[in-house]
């Protein structure tokens, strides 16, 4: 019995529970994986919020993750040497959403078509769909918001990959639980 849950651990945790259809209906967090990468974080972090790999499917990271994108990341220049380069992106292949065993992750990756590389969150169908209710009371007229990119202004459970309703605190407002409904 011991070996049985020893096994079924290991697989948990492995690539190939992750791609197993049965294994992973039973063995799946919600929300999406944490990044705990002090480069990632700080790399990435250091201009914006480091936002999780399982936001994204692992072929808009590697799009993202190119030499000649990263020369204009989002407007920006995001200097990586290439052993970095090359180690962030391993890490965001491994985590990103089409790899994830993570719910919402798995639900991100579903609503993506296969011809499709979104290189923004915002651009995903999920995260469009689930923030459609958000209108420019509490996001745009929201000094302490003004943009969906703005994630961590409203998740405040966000850097636990955390992201139901009732973590969502809106600046000015309150608890988006509370108020979605007026």
């Amino acid at each position: 019995m011991k070996k049985l849950l020893l096994l079924t651990l290991v697989m948990m945790f492995s690539h190939q529970a992750m791609a197993d259809p049965f294994l992973s209906t039973f063995f799946r967090f919600k929300g999406v994986k944490p990044m705990d990468n002090d480069l990632y974080n700080e790399s990435c972090g250091e201009c914006h919020y480091a936002y999780q790999a399982g936001l994204l499917p692992k072929r808009s990271w590697e799009k993202m993750m190119l030499p000649e994108e990263l020369e204009d990341h989002f407007g920006e220049v995001a200097e990586l040497d290439e052993e970095d380069r090359v180690e962030l992106l391993n890490l965001l292949v491994e985590n990103a959403a089409d790899t994830s065993f993570y719910k919402r992750s798995m639900k991100i990756s579903r609503s993506i078509p296969e011809d499709a590389t979104p290189l923004r969150i915002t651009e995903v169908p999920y995260i469009k769909r689930k923030h459609k209710p958000m209108t420019d009371k509490y996001v745009k007229n929201n000094p302490k918001v003004k943009s969906l990119i703005n994630c961590n202004a409203c998740h405040r459970e966000i850097d636990k990959g955390i992201f139901d309703d009732d973590t969502i605190l809106i600046p000015n407002y309150g608890y988006w639980s509370e108020i979605k409904d007026d």
